[in-house]
């Protein structure tokens, strides 16, 4: 009599922990649901019901890595268990495993051809693991099955783009749009999309679907001053600056200010995030250029001393500023800087054009003679005005140089 009596205490025993697994899950308490089933997988290792239960269990507590060693255990006790391989596979993807989550998934998908998860969720997958096109089929089944699923017309719509097939991509995002609002912002994936295209028009309609978002409104003003439109993409700059008055919105908006011609309404801006950041070289050339273009000449070379400064190895910062010493009349500091363009192995043909030019002035003459022909020889034709120009003046300075 006692073996049999330990027996049913120990089958009882085993009925109890699963049992109250069970009810645990039922009633949503997944912490005590993962300890009662533990104690029975415990008690009976063999049985695959209780490996899959403990594994639902530990997902929904988020202990994803252990859940999905007990799904493999499932499927090794029951191989080809459809439940088993669509949750492992789901478990794998959260686990950002996709290489991992395939196989599993693609057995799903072979058992239940048109089940709208297995698919779905195997497109998740292949996206994942950048098999586009595979992640487009599995998506379009996904979609047969539930013509309704927004997550399957965005899953589409993305394996579609990363196969550089925007238009095709395009009414994919617009319809997960329209079957969720939840989805309404993934049309900023599309806009972003539509920007690097450079299909401008495309890109700033869905940015204008977004107008209390600062970086929306930003890249809006950035397509349409990208289309050619400075006027509008002042008003969307101006917007994203009151809203979020980032240093990259401020100097977006100083120049959709420049290129609708208001460089006095770009300065002040350009000057304030100065302040904030003397030494950023890009602003101290474009503020160079602001200055340059309202003719303020020496104002203009302080700030592309400046930047030559910040970057001594900058051709286009010792450019700015041979220009605007030249403009400004100081001679002697345009030819330092074109030596250091020179130094640069920087010199282009106008270089040496703008120091003939220069020598010419004050009277340098074998110098300014010796430039002349510098330029000549590199100008090759491409300069007739400066060519035609040089060729009259080397001829005026031979003849000098010839009468002394």
């Amino acid at each position: 009599m006692g073996a049999p009596a330990a027996l049913v205490l120990f089958l009882a025993w085993q009925s109890n922990f699963y049992s109250n697994g069970l009810k645990a899950l039922e009633e949503k308490r997944y912490s005590d649901a993962v300890g009662d089933l533990t104690n029975a997988v415990a008690a009976e290792p063999s049985d695959f019901t209780a490996h899959f239960n403990l594994a639902l269990a530990l997902s929904l507590t988020g202990n994803n890595a252990d859940a999905a060693a007990e799904y493999r255990k499932t499927l090794d006790l029951k191989p080809g268990l459809y439940q088993a391989q669509l949750n492992l596979g789901i478990v794998l993807l959260r686990l950002d495993r996709p290489a991992e989550a395939k196989d599993p998934l693609a057995a799903a998908v072979a058992q239940k051809p048109q089940d709208f998860r297995a698919n779905y969720h195997y497109g998740e997958a292949l996206l994942a693991a950048q098999d586009y096109p595979g992640a487009e089929h599995a998506f379009i089944a996904a979609a047969s099955a539930d013509p309704k699923s927004a997550g399957a017309e965005l899953g589409l719509a993305r394996a579609l783009a990363r196969q550089n097939r925007l238009p095709d991509a395009a009414p994919h995002f617009q319809k997960a749009a329209a079957l969720n609002p939840q989805f309404h912002d993934e049309l900023l994936e599309l806009a972003s999309l539509y920007e690097s295209a450079k299909q401008y028009n495309e890109a700033a309609a869905l940015y204008a679907q977004f107008p209390a978002d600062p970086a929306a409104q930003e890249h809006l003003g950035e397509m349409l001053l990208a289309s050619g439109k400075p006027g509008d993409a002042i008003k969307q700059f101006e917007a994203a600056v009151a809203a979020s008055p980032t240093t990259a919105n401020r100097a977006a908006l100083a120049d959709a200010y420049l290129a609708n011609h208001q460089p006095a309404s770009a300065l002040p801006i350009v000057q304030q995030l100065l302040q904030s950041d003397p030494n950023d070289f890009t602003l101290l050339l474009l503020s160079g250029h602001i200055l340059r273009d309202q003719r303020k000449f020496p104002d203009a070379a302080a700030q592309f001393v400046h930047a030559t400064q910040i970057d001594p190895a900058s051709a286009a910062a010792w450019n700015d500023l041979a220009v605007a010493f030249n403009l400004a009349g100081n001679d002697a500091g345009a030819l330092a800087a074109l030596d250091r363009l020179r130094a640069l192995h920087a010199e282009k043909p106008g270089h040496l054009f703008e120091r003939a030019i220069i020598l010419d002035k004050v009277h340098d003459l074998k110098p300014a003679l010796a430039a002349y022909r510098e330029f000549l020889s590199a100008a090759a034709g491409k300069y007739p005005d400066e060519e035609f120009k040089a060729r009259q003046r080397a001829r005026i300075i031979e003849d000098e140089l010839n009468r002394r």
